[in-house]
């Protein structure tokens, strides 16, 4: 297994039959590309997940990914959030997708990152890194707000910063996400709620541009075909 194909894997919903390959997870872990601390790093983060209770696993994955906006792991919702340019952003996406043999299933959002990792684990090294600078700046503030609310993804994703050349500068991330007010709080939910409930008029996002999230039960990604 590769290490983005290791690191798509475990930022996505925990299934249940994720424990059943703890051995193939935590060898991958021992990747020369990375240096042995963060080997370590990565086999602790695997070998905790493999010890919890999958139920425990998958209500924290929910509670830290699946509340607000600030921590998705949809990549447009932080380009584009709701405006009208993240349905072409997506169009564009899926064409990249399946001119290179990569299909999707039709409930798939094709900016979910566990998707493009393991689209990207079968792409040529540079290529791969090239994607990984592109979205560096969305890695480092995830990872940033995953360390600021002490989740143990934040090595995941840091992970992806150095993969993409590391040239974030995740401590001034890391003081931007410790000045954000957070958005996964009920109280802050709720007023989201309300305020999309009365958005009309031509402000308000078109029906085919805000696809509808991404659902964690879905089966395991399809493969790339050669």
């Amino acid at each position: 297994m590769s290490l983005l194909k290791l690191i798509g894997v475990l930022l996505d919903y925990p299934r249940d039959e994720l424990w059943q390959h703890g051995p193939e997870l935590l060898a991958a872990c021992d990747d020369p590309a990375l240096a042995p601390p963060r080997r370590q790093q990565l086999q602790r983060f695997v070998q905790e997940l493999l010890d919890s209770d999958p139920l425990d696993a998958q209500a924290r994955w929910l509670g830290s990914f699946d509340r607000g906006r600030s921590m998705s792991l949809l990549l447009f919702e932080h380009i584009h959030g709701e405006s009208r340019d993240r349905g072409q952003a997506m169009v564009d996406l899926v064409e990249t997708y399946r001119r290179n043999g990569f299909a999707l299933d039709a409930r798939e959002l094709p900016d979910y990152l566990p998707l493009l990792l393991e689209f990207l684990a079968h792409r040529p090294e540079a290529e791969a890194r090239d994607w990984l600078h592109h979205i560096g700046h969305i890695a480092g503030m995830l990872a940033a707000r995953a360390a600021e609310r002490e989740l143990p993804h934040a090595v995941l994703l840091e992970i992806l910063v150095e993969a993409g050349d590391g040239k974030v500068n995740l401590a001034l991330l890391r003081q931007r996400a410790s000045e954000e007010a957070r958005d996964d709080t009920t109280e802050a939910m709720d007023r989201l709620w309300e305020e999309e409930a009365v958005r009309f008029g031509s402000d308000a996002p078109a029906q085919d541009c805000a696809p509808p999230r991404r659902s964690p039960a879905r089966p395991s990604h399809p493969e790339v075909q050669p």
